[in-house]
């Protein structure tokens, strides 16, 4: 009887310690307890270099006179559109809240 439980004490052991051996040699990450972990995530190659290679730079950013003169332009718009009555409502004025006092 005892030699029973031993034996799968003995494979159990076994079969651990080839998990813990293929894991170490392959990189692979041990979960015995079958919880969700982010390491499948973590191990991916990070893309976003590639990604922000694949669009030009853009020099009007690094121009402080440019940006003030875009944002000059803006305004300026703004206040035209503003004066004809076609500007953003003021907060809490919108349609949506025109129709939930209705």
């Amino acid at each position: 009887m005892a030699s029973g439980g031993l034996k799968k004490i003995v494979a159990l052991a076994l079969t651990e310690g080839i998990t813990e051996a293929r894991a170490r040699i392959f990189g692979h990450q041990i979960n015995p307890t079958g919880q969700k972990s982010a390491h499948k995530l973590l191990r991916k190659k990070l893309i976003g270099e590639k990604v922000a290679q694949w669009y030009p730079y853009d020099i009007k950013k690094d121009d402080p006179l440019v940006m003030a003169r875009q944002e000059q332009e803006r305004l300026s718009k703004l206040e035209m559109l503003k004066r004809r009555g076609k500007g953003p409502p003021k907060k809490g004025q919108g349609r949506r809240a025109a129709k939930r006092n209705k």
